[in-house]
């Protein structure tokens, strides 16, 4: 069982061929609401996967908190945990504009996961073989969880994103931790090597397209990603860390679970939407299979 504590977003996408100035008013080419937020991601991508996973999380009493608690149910992912709260439901507005976008979050009930969140979910828990998070909720509720965690012998996996949320002595409370090249050169303030070297077994570094690297203890791995035709790169990072997630309770070695969340996020480039190309596991191990 994988308990996934993190954000729960409404994404609201507009497309544009024309980026207004200061005051002017353009025309748009699209409009699109898409669920999203980072935890929200990462459970879908580890429900569509087969595991059984558990939200704690927060959302609005208002139109895109029913929705999205909705989404949660129908993806399978347990919600009891998923508070009401009479702040707004956290949204993430995306202008789209020359294969480029421009991203502003508003964290509404994101912002109310607290330490009462975490005890609410202490039993869960304690169950967990995984508990997943990133940096999109309180920092104090992240390090609140994290002891939590510690306390109970429950293993974590983190992916710091936003990175300067981070705090570096959080590095012994994480069984994994998974930031992107630029996430680590700016936590750790060193090459990417040395790093890796400081952390081995621990630390994975994603390398987009590329796939991902660790160290293990003697020598650098590197675990070449699948190459396929981006649609949309925004799920891709949240797919690697659900599938890593999934396969490190499923008896996979790092290097295997590395490898199937690579597969799995190359996949959920190939669609249109965070959550709109994450895999079923039937595919990713039909690919993973064709890539062997």
């Amino acid at each position: 069982m994988i308990t996934v504590i993190g954000s729960i977003n409404m994404d609201i996408v507009v497309e544009t061929t024309v980026f207004p100035k200061q005051g002017e008013t353009v025309f748009g080419r699209g409009f699109h609401t898409v669920p999203g937020g980072k935890g929200a991601n990462q459970a879908v991508a580890v429900a569509r996967l087969g595991s059984h996973v558990h939200m704690v999380g927060a959302l609005g009493q208002d139109a895109f908190g029913n929705e999205l608690r909705t989404i949660l149910q129908q993806e399978k992912i347990d919600d009891t945990f998923v508070r009401t709260t009479e702040t707004a439901t956290g949204i993430a507005n995306i202008t789209l504009f020359d294969n480029d976008n421009r991203i502003i979050v508003v964290p509404g009930a994101n912002a109310d996961v607290s330490r009462e969140s975490i005890d609410a979910a202490r039993t869960l828990i304690a169950k967990s073989d995984l508990v997943v998070m990133q940096l999109e909720i309180p920092q104090d509720t992240v390090e609140y969880a994290l002891s939590v965690c510690e306390e109970l012998h429950t293993r974590v996996l983190l992916n710091p994103a936003p990175a300067e949320n981070f705090k570096a002595e959080w590095m012994e409370r994480v069984a994994y931790f998974t930031p992107n090249e630029t996430e680590c050169a700016d936590i750790f303030g060193v090459d990417v090597e040395s790093a890796l070297e400081r952390f081995p077994n621990q630390l994975i570094v994603t390398l987009g397209a590329d796939g991902a690297r660790y160290y293990d203890g003697t020598q650098h791995v590197f675990v070449k990603g699948f190459k396929t035709k981006a649609v949309d790169t925004t799920g891709a990072g949240d797919t690697f860390n659900g599938a890593l997630a999934h396969a490190l309770t499923t008896n996979q070695s790092l290097s295997e679970a590395v490898e199937f969340a690579n597969v799995a996020a190359s996949l959920s480039v190939e669609k249109f939407g965070a959550q709109g190309g994450m895999p079923q596991q039937e595919a990713v191990l039909k690919r993973l299979g064709g890539a062997q």
